[in-house]
């Protein structure tokens, strides 16, 4: 999945509780459950932390909530150059465990629906990380979208 053809408008598609939504960060492709992203919101205006984690790019306020947001790159350990295309970057809210974070994107792409016979494990070779929030990846057209593990990917307790 490409840059070019993630911004290309694709028929509407119904969402199931097997559905990801796929997004860009640093040109690779991502994936959430669907089940777990509260909603997809412009970029806007954040707070920094003083002492907060490297990924950790502040705090939005979201109806009356705290929010806390993170780079999406930084989090994977992805490279800062180059950079995205403000116009297109987003901030997913991601829910679990009762909890919600939110994750800077490059671009937002579409849902997929993957069955489980075709989710594969991470491809071997990767650094080995304690923390490594994908879970596995599914192959599509022009190369893979790894599966994220919410928990992991925004260090919530108990996240194994």
């Amino acid at each position: 999945m490409n840059t070019a053809s993630m911004r290309t408008r694709l028929p509407p598609v119904e969402a199931t509780d097997q559905s990801w939504l796929v997004f860009e960060l640093a040109g690779q492709c991502y994936a959430a459950p669907l089940a777990q992203v509260g909603e997809v919101l412009r970029d806007g205006e954040l707070t920094p932390v003083p002492g907060a984690a490297p990924d950790l790019l502040g705090i939005r306020h979201l109806r009356g909530r705290i929010v806390p947001v993170m780079d999406g790159r930084r989090r994977l350990d992805l490279p800062a150059h180059p950079p995205a295309d403000p116009s297109h970057v987003r901030v997913v809210m991601l829910q679990a465990d009762g909890q919600t974070v939110g994750l800077r994107v490059d671009a937002i792409g579409e849902l997929i629906h993957p069955v489980p016979d075709a989710i594969e494990p991470p491809p071997a070779g990767r650094a080995p990380r304690p923390d490594d929030p994908v879970k596995g990846v599914v192959p599509v057209a022009d190369g893979f979208v790894a599966l994220l593990d919410v928990g992991r990917l925004c260090r919530l307790p108990g996240a194994a």
